[in-house]
This record gives structure tokens, C-alpha cells and sequence, in this order.
């Protein structure tokens, strides 16, 4: 029995592991950037789906589409790091670059994702953030 129960264990498929945040937000922002939509929409938290409706969260990752098209949708992370609101929530998030923007002193245009927390598996926000804009000299 034993025997059997160790031929088992070997012949079974290898666990796969779950995907890392790093990953999912990868993954969900490629899909926006092909124009997925509905394989990005599964990959929102529960909450985040049950407010918005699949045509509301078209438009909301329209934009993103659109810097893909004009920047080409290969992407490569940029930053990550925990950002702490105002009712002192700390979110994990993932920041995102275009790869035609890996030249650039800092990316033109950032793609953001936000998790609930360092164990969350589906995606809280979503959305572009543009890069700080150099201050400019008045002419004297």
C-alpha cells in the first residue's frame, strides 16, 4: 500500500505555485494593453467588480490601452513599494514602464497597480500616473 500510495505522489503533476503579485499585475496589465478586457476584469478584487460594470472598467483601462498603442505594449517593472492613505491603509502597488521608455531619464508615463495588502490575489485599482513634469525657468 505503501508503495502504491509513493508511485502515486511521483506520477502526480508538480503543485503549482501561486502567482506572485509582481506577476498578477504583470499579467493583468498586458491584458489591458492587448485589449483583453474581460480576462483583466477577472483578475479585479471582488469589490472592485461588483461596483463596476464590465463597460465602466473598459473605459476606465481605455487610457492605458491607448499609451500601449503610442508606446508599444512591452512593459518592464519600474518600482514597487507600499503607499500608506490617509485613514493609514498601506497598499502594495507595482509600477510599470514602457520598455520603448527604458532610455528616458524616468518613464514619460508610469502604469500603476494596487493590491490590499502584501497576501492579496486580485487587483484594488488600477490606472496611469504621469511622470513629474521638470520645473521650468522664468526667463530673466
Amino acid at each position: 500500500m505503501a508503495g502504491l500510495l509513493g508511485l502515486l505522489v511521483l506520477l502526480a503533476p508538480p503543485a503549482r505555485a501561486r502567482p506572485s503579485q509582481v506577476q498578477l499585475a504583470r499579467q493583468f496589465l498586458l491584458a489591458v494593453l492587448r485589449g483583453d478586457y474581460e480576462h483583466a476584469y477577472q483578475l479585479l478584487a471582488p469589490e472592485v467588480s461588483a461596483a463596476i460594470t464590465p463597460a465602466h472598467f473598459r473605459a476606465a483601462a481605455r487610457p492605458l490601452y491607448e499609451k500601449g498603442q503610442q508606446f508599444r505594449p512591452a512593459i518592464d517593472l519600474y518600482k514597487l513599494g507600499l503607499r500608506i492613505g490617509e485613514a493609514n491603509d498601506v497598499r502594495n502597488f507595482y509600477s510599470f514602464m514602457f520598455k520603448s521608455d527604458t532610455l528616458a531619464t524616468r518613464p514619460q508615463v508610469q502604469l500603476d497597480v494596487t493590491f490590499r495588502d502584501s497576501t492579496a490575489t486580485r487587483i484594488l485599482s488600477f490606472g496611469l500616473v504621469p511622470a513629474p513634469q521638470g520645473k521650468v525657468k522664468a526667463p530673466e
